[in-house]
């Protein structure tokens, strides 16, 4: 019994840190790889230090500060393109905010569109520091879709890394959205699985704790955690869609991407980066990942 309690004691704080971004520190966790015995040790007992991520720079275009008023305050960047052919809405990634876009934004623009990139709420100038790795933002997902049809736009497409792409899923299947298309980059197929891959790369065992830490996390953000599964919301997207992965990436399995691409029930097309991990893939193929990209929008 002492184990046990134990056992929920760590994961109960595990689950707040991973859903709550410290909005006193400055100093983020390292790599596990690259913790001493001692440290992997205090990072498993007491969970991760994970400071808020905030905006690092901004726009070098003319751009219009957007706020949409969901459950928190979301602060958005509006950058028009010279004759456009559309928008497309950018949803950044687990720890990360917009000004991580703007490079994919710049593409964007040069092919033609205007971008609209949001900082999902916990993130960047968005109030709070609450994540919930996809699940809650997806209304925020719904809403700067809403905004962007209320100003008479028309084809809008959606992008969207690691939980932003995850949003963009839960999105289209819950509030039956209808973008043109989608860009999705490795998106996890289950939280369980993805909460299971934190363990596995500080080398600790899965169960039991994987699940109570889905467990606690779901009572403190308010959701059913064993049910945030896009592999299941891929079976409603009917959009045409760009899905993108990384094979060397130790977060996602190329067994979930499968499953997701496999689920798709519109025109969709599967892009690999062979040498490319979970991480921003125009580091290492900017060429490819421009052409993947231009090939989808026409």
């Amino acid at each position: 019994m002492t184990i046990f309690i134990g056992l929920n004691f760590i994961a109960y704080f595990h689950a707040y840190k991973f859903t709550h971004f410290d909005i006193n520190s400055i100093e983020k966790t390292g790599n596990p790889k690259e913790l001493t015995t001692i440290e992997k040790t205090k990072t498993l007992i007491f969970g991760v230090n994970n400071p808020k991520p905030l905006n690092k720079t901004l726009p070098t275009q003319n751009f219009e500060t957007i706020i949409l008023n969901s459950d928190k305050r979301i602060e958005c960047w509006n950058i028009k393109s010279i004759n456009s052919k559309g928008t497309v809405i950018l949803f950044h990634g687990y720890g990360g905010e917009k000004s991580s876009l703007l490079d994919k934004s710049n593409i964007f623009l040069n092919l033609g569109y205007n971008t609209l990139l949001v900082d999902f709420m916990g993130s960047g100038a968005s109030e709070g520091n609450q994540t919930t790795i996809g699940f809650h933002e997806s209304k925020q997902v719904k809403e700067s879709i809403e905004y962007l049809k209320k100003k008479g736009e028309k084809n809008i497409y959606l992008f969207g890394t690691s939980m932003g792409a995850v949003a963009i899923l839960k999105a289209i299947d819950e509030f039956k959205l209808e973008p043109k298309g989608i860009i999705i980059e490795c998106p996890f197929g289950s939280m369980y699985k993805t909460v299971s891959a934190r363990f596995e790369t500080m080398n600790a065992p899965t169960f039991p704790m994987a699940g109570l830490l889905m467990f606690w996390g779901g009572i403190q953000n308010g959701f059913w955690a064993f049910g945030h599964n896009p592999s299941e919301y891929a079976k409603n997207i009917y959009c045409p869609t760009l899905l993108m992965y990384g094979e060397q990436d130790e977060k996602v399995s190329r067994q979930e991407i499968d499953e997701i691409f496999r689920n798709l029930k519109g025109k969709k097309q599967l892009e690999l980066y062979s040498k490319a991990g979970h991480e921003n893939y125009l580091i290492k193929y900017n060429e490819q990942w421009t052409n993947n990209v231009s090939a989808f929008l026409e």
